[in-house]
């Protein structure tokens, strides 16, 4: 499987719980990441330059990964883009989108990867660099990939980031995404994992990303278990069918799984 993503935490922060759900299977996984991330904001105050922050996001990076089973890392070398504002001619949202699409065709290509999945182009409108990547996947899956490898689009369900926004309004926090329109309905959401078994290590993932503010930091246990007790894709390729929700990625039985 390949997961790709924007920022260095998208894949724990975002993707953490299928990527566990497929490791714990067996499964190989390979993670391209498209940027260091060093537009972000270091929560620890230990960096003094976005070019230490890039390092350290890295590490970061790794080190979740490990926890994650992650068995490779792929880093791509375009910019962070920040949320707003002007933008480095290399930054990921500011190049050519065919740039990104060759990008990540060739890690495809090298790969070789039964599944993709990619950051939700359309639900997850956060941020321009997570729309960005999702668009360059999907591109890149359709101009190298053929039946039977699949794509899917990692999303948020609609109804927790309602309640997940209702709490933080509450709380003073996150004030830059609690009005964003996020996430998907379920009518749209084409696969449910159940990824109760791998909260664990999850939870440790999550800890690794100590420069970045974990958006699951101070809610309710109910509202945690909402993002990190289930994993939401929606089926871009082949096109959903309307067929009964998918349960699993893989096809192994959770009862013969080892419990982490």
């Amino acid at each position: 499987m390949l997961v790709v993503v924007a920022h260095p935490d998208d894949e724990t922060f975002g993707c953490g719980s299928v990527i566990a759900h497929a490791a714990i299977r067996g499964v190989e996984v390979t993670v391209c990441c498209a940027t260091r991330g060093e537009a972000g904001v270091d929560a620890t105050g230990t960096t003094s330059s976005s070019s230490e922050l890039a390092k350290l996001r890295e590490a970061e990076l790794h080190a979740a990964g490990a926890i994650l089973g992650v068995s490779h890392i792929e880093l791509l070398d375009f910019a962070d883009s920040d949320m707003t504002g002007a933008m480095s001619p290399h930054a990921l949202a500011a190049v050519p989108l065919a740039h990104v699409v060759d990008a990540v065709a060739e890690v495809i290509k090298r790969r070789q990867p039964d599944i993709v999945v990619a950051l939700d182009a359309d639900g997850l409108q956060d941020h321009r660099d997570h729309v960005r990547i999702g668009l360059a996947t999907r591109d890149a899956f359709r101009a190298v990939c053929s039946p039977p490898t699949r794509l899917y689009y990692w999303t948020i369900r609609r109804s927790a980031i309602q309640r997940w926004s209702d709490e933080q309004r509450a709380r003073q926090a996150h004030a830059d995404y609690t009005e964003i329109d996020l996430g998907r309905s379920d009518e749209e959401i084409t696969m449910v994992l159940d990824t109760t078994d791998v909260l664990a290590r999850r939870r440790a993932a999550i800890a690794e990303h100590r420069s970045q503010v974990s958006p699951f930091a101070g809610v309710s246990e109910s509202v945690e278990l909402a993002f990190l007790g289930e994993a939401h894709l929606v089926r871009i390729e082949p096109a959903w069918d309307g067929a009964e929700t998918e349960t699993e990625l893989f096809g192994a039985a959770r009862s013969e799984l080892p419990q982490t």
